[in-house]
Order: C-alpha cells, then sequence, then structure tokens
C-alpha cells in the first residue's frame, strides 16, 4: 500500500471528524452549521455578489482582448473531442442533478411561494420567477466554473503543471505552491469539493425518494435515502474503478440522452407555445436586468434580503463549491481549445440549453398553478417536478425516465467526483490508484448521510455555503495569477513578432 498522502491525511482526518460529530450530536451539529451559515450569507452577502460579477468581467474581458487567441496548450495542440462531444459533456458536469431537481421547484417557488419581488400569482410574477431563475443559472453561474476551468486548463496543458489548485497560484508564491502553503490551499479545495458533491448527493437521493413516494407511495425519510444512497454508492464505486475513460463517458452519454429525451417529450406534451414565449421574453428581461441584479442585496428590506440569502446566495456558493470538481473535470476534456473559444462555449451554450429547460419544466409548472389545474407549490420541493408530470399526458413515463435520470446524474456526480478528488489528493496524479477512489466514495457518502440525518437538506446547503467562502479567496487569487502569467506571455509574444519594441 502506497503512503498516503499529507493532503488526503488532513482532508479525511477533518471529514470523520465531521462524520462522528454527526453522528453522536446531529441537533447540535445542525444548530451550529446553520449559525455559521446565517453569519455568512449575513455578513459576506456583498462579497459574494461582488466577487462573482467580477469573474463574469474577467471572462469578458479574456473574450474580447488579444489573450483569447492562446490556447489551453501548445498552438499546435488539437481538441481531443469534437465540439458538439464537448459541450454535451460540460452540460452535463456542471449541472447535472440540480437541473432536475430544481427544473419546475425553483420557478413555481418564485411564482406561488415567495416572489424576488413580492408579486407572488401575478403575470409579472411569472416573469420574475423565470428571470431570476435564469439569473441564477445562467452566466455568473457558468462564469465561476468558466474561470476555474479555463485557469485549471492553461496552467496544466500550457504549463505543464500538475493538476492541482495548488500549482496555478506559482506566480504569486513561487516554490511555496510546494510546501506548506500548496498543501492548505488543495486541503480547503478538497473540503469545498466533497461538500459541493456532498450536497448534490443529498438532493439526488431526497429527489429519487421523492419520485418513489409520488409514484408508488414509499415513506419519504431518512432510512429510505439511506439505502438509495448505499445502492447508488456501490453503482458509482463501480463505475469509477472502471476508469474515466468508460464508466464516466458511457455515463455521460446516456444522462445527456435521457436529459434530452425528457426535455423533448415535455416540450410536446406540455404548454409548448407558452414555454417558446416564456423562453424568448425572459432572455431579453434577463439581459436587460442583469447589471441590476447582479448587485440587488436589499439592504432596507428584510424580507427580499432573505430571499437573496436564500436562494442568490445559496447558488453562488454552489457554484463556488463545486467548481473545483467542476473546473478540475472541464479542464481535462478542453486541451486545444483556444481561450475565445472556451469562453463562448462555456460561458454562452450550457446556459442556454438550461434557460430552455426551465422555461419548459418551469413554464409547465407555473400554467398548472395559475390556471388553477394543480398546486404544485404545497408539494415538496423534490417532489414538485412528479407533480408536474402527473398533469400532463405520458406522466408516468416522464417520472421513471426522471428518476432513472437522477441516478445516472447521481452516479456520474459521485463517480466523476471520486476521480478528482483522487488526483487532488495525490498531487495531481492523472491515474490515482483504486484504493484512493473507494476512500472517497466512501467519504463521499458518509458525509452526505450525516448532513442529511442531522438536518436533511438545509444542512447540506448550510455546510456547502461555509465550505466555499475559504476557497472563493483561492479562486481570486487563482485569477490574479492567471491575468499575471498572460500578461507576461503577451508581453513574450509582442517581443517575437515586434523585437524592436521594448
Amino acid at each position: 500500500m502506497k503512503k498516503l498522502s499529507t493532503v488526503f491525511n488532513v482532508s479525511a482526518i477533518l471529514l470523520i471528524i465531521l462524520v462522528a460529530f454527526g453522528i453522536i450530536a446531529p441537533h447540535l451539529l445542525e444548530e451550529v452549521t446553520a449559525n455559521i451559515q446565517a453569519f455568512i450569507s449575513s455578513a459576506f452577502g456583498w462579497y459574494y455578489l461582488i466577487i462573482v460579477t467580477i469573474f463574469l468581467l474577467v471572462c469578458f474581458y479574456l473574450f474580447i482582448t488579444p489573450v483569447g487567441r492562446i490556447k489551453l496548450g501548445k498552438q499546435e495542440d488539437k481538441p481531443d473531442f469534437s465540439r458538439a462531444t464537448w459541450i454535451a459533456m460540460l452540460f452535463s458536469a456542471g449541472m447535472g442533478i440540480g437541473l432536475v431537481f430544481y427544473g419546475s421547484a425553483e420557478p413555481i417557488s418564485h411564482f406561488a411561494i415567495s416572489s424576488p419581488t413580492g408579486e407572488e400569482g401575478t403575470k409579472q410574477g411569472i416573469k420574475d420567477a423565470l428571470r431570476f431563475t435564469f439569473f441564477h443559472w445562467g452566466f455568473h453561474a457558468w462564469a465561476i466554473y468558466g474561470i476555474v476551468a479555463l485557469i485549471l486548463a492553461y496552467y496544466i496543458f500550457r504549463k505543464n503543471e500538475p493538476v492541482t489548485i495548488s500549482s496555478t497560484l506559482r506566480p504569486i508564491f513561487g516554490s511555496k505552491v510546494n510546501g506548506k502553503i500548496g498543501k492548505v490551499i488543495d486541503i480547503i479545495g478538497v473540503l469545498s469539493t466533497v461538500f459541493g458533491v456532498a450536497t448534490t448527493l443529498g438532493f439526488g437521493a431526497a429527489q429519487i425518494n421523492g419520485g418513489l413516494s409520488y409514484l408508488f407511495d414509499i415513506p419519504s425519510n431518512f432510512l429510505v435515502q439511506l439505502i438509495i444512497i448505499v445502492i447508488v454508492t456501490v453503482l458509482f464505486i463501480f463505475s469509477a474503478l472502471s476508469g474515466l475513460g468508460k464508466g464516466i463517458k458511457i455515463l455521460s452519454n446516456t444522462n445527456m440522452g435521457l436529459a434530452f429525451l425528457l426535455l423533448a417529450i415535455m416540450f410536446i406534451v406540455g404548454p409548448s407555445l407558452l414555454i417558446l414565449n416564456l423562453f424568448t421574453d425572459t432572455i431579453g428581461n434577463y439581459l436587460q436586468d442583469l447589471l441590476r441584479m447582479s448587485f440587488r442585496l436589499s439592504p432596507l428590506d428584510e424580507e427580499n434580503r432573505t430571499w437573496i440569502n436564500t436562494w442568490t446566495i445559496f447558488y453562488w456558493a454552489w457554484w463556488i463549491a463545486w467548481s473545483p470538481f467542476v473546473g478540475i473535470f472541464i479542464a481535462r476534456v478542453s486541451k486545444g481549445r483556444t481561450i475565445r473559444e472556451f469562453i463562448l462555449c462555456v460561458l454562452l451554450l450550457p446556459s442556454i440549453i438550461g434557460f430552455f429547460w426551465f422555461a419548459t419544466f418551469g413554464g409547465s409548472a407555473i400554467a398548472l398553478e395559475s390556471e388553477g389545474v394543480a398546486k404544485i407549490s404545497e408539494l415538496p420541493l423534490e417532489q414538485s417536478l412528479f407533480g408536474v408530470f402527473a398533469n400532463y399526458p405520458l406522466g408516468t413515463l416522464l417520472s421513471i425516465l426522471a428518476i432513472i435520470l437522477v441516478m445516472t446524474f447521481f452516479i456520474t456526480s459521485a463517480d466523476s467526483g471520486t476521480y478528482v478528488l483522487a488526483m487532488m489528493s495525490t498531487n495531481g496524479s492523472p491515474n490515482p490508484s483504486n484504493q484512493m477512489k473507494v476512500l472517497w466514495g466512501i467519504l463521499l457518502t458518509a458525509i452526505a448521510l450525516v448532513l442529511l440525518y442531522s438536518g436533511g437538506l438545509m444542512a447540506l446547503q448550510n455546510a456547502m455555503i461555509i465550505a466555499a467562502l475559504p476557497f472563493s479567496v483561492i479562486i481570486i487569487l487563482m485569477t490574479i495569477s492567471l491575468l499575471k502569467s498572460l500578461n507576461k506571455e503577451m508581453k513574450e509574444i509582442n517581443r517575437h513578432f515586434h523585437p524592436k519594441r521594448k
């Protein structure tokens, strides 16, 4: 057995302590994480809004300036995947279970339960519900993923650095990234990834349980979710052991096929014309109000501020927590792309697909609610999608497809997560050992179960928001490091083509 790395040992010890704490005193764990989360959301809400918008502006800067011509790799490198396959992998890695879980749940919540503008149940409320849903899943979300993935791909393929977070900070810290500073940075990246992926696994288990409960009256409780997670854990560990080229690739293709099949059927059997009209109109509203939404904090309105903490701050923290995992995955499949092509495809195309997804499932849910056909808003979040299906043709088929899709997304997220965590905790090894993958698979499962046991989905959200804060600082440093390297590289390129210039 190989000696385990310091990054793995420290991360594992901290996580095992948390698991033990959650088993011994679940209510205390839930209380502590809730208090810390409330403090972070209140005290650092402004910080999250500003930095995430800055990441989007940096992406725009990289797209329009000459640095966009630089390749993520050597200038002669060609992409490893076709553009269509690459975009499918981006979308599958970046959203996954979240799209299925919140597809109808978020728009219907904004429309009927708590509107971001206080317009529940009105025609304006429909527009606001979809506009803010687009905002949460659009350019800002993908800017977080994009900037982390771009930085990693640049340093891995162009600078030949190992696949670690710390290696991207060499221009700032120099050789210190090989020492204690580098290990601390990688440990923070590992912990952020664990909580981000564990949150997603918890949502997946809750929605599978919700679907089974809605369809077959199976109880919706922790015991059922425990059984679901254990079964899926066995499946994703088996998939992880088959390697990146086999398991993840097959599952990614399966995910995309099932997701587009579900989307196509729902669009056809749902209110198709309304969906198209909402999709088109909301894109215009979204683009028109993007700047205002980006900095909306409502400092003088407690009710609106609570909504922002619950939704916007939660989402920004979730994307940040997921960014090491998604970033490394996207970076590994993006070799040979130019920075400009990378920014365009990562920010624009998955966002548009996501917009149509929410217009379809959210629009169908809102149509039922606003016309008085069904009270989707009265269902638990994890059951709202199945409540929508029940009121349209082929509802049972759609529900079964959705459960299968959540399971395949579940396995893909956990599969990719164990692979990325194994790489991060073995100094960027491109082929981490099966032993390391299994260890991370067990730890991920344990964290998801303990958080579900201690406080359900809310405990998952609390832990993830806490873990995202320190990693957000690292993303800022990574961005500064990238700009510093690109500035240096552009000067060298200019000197090469214009040797007389100083």
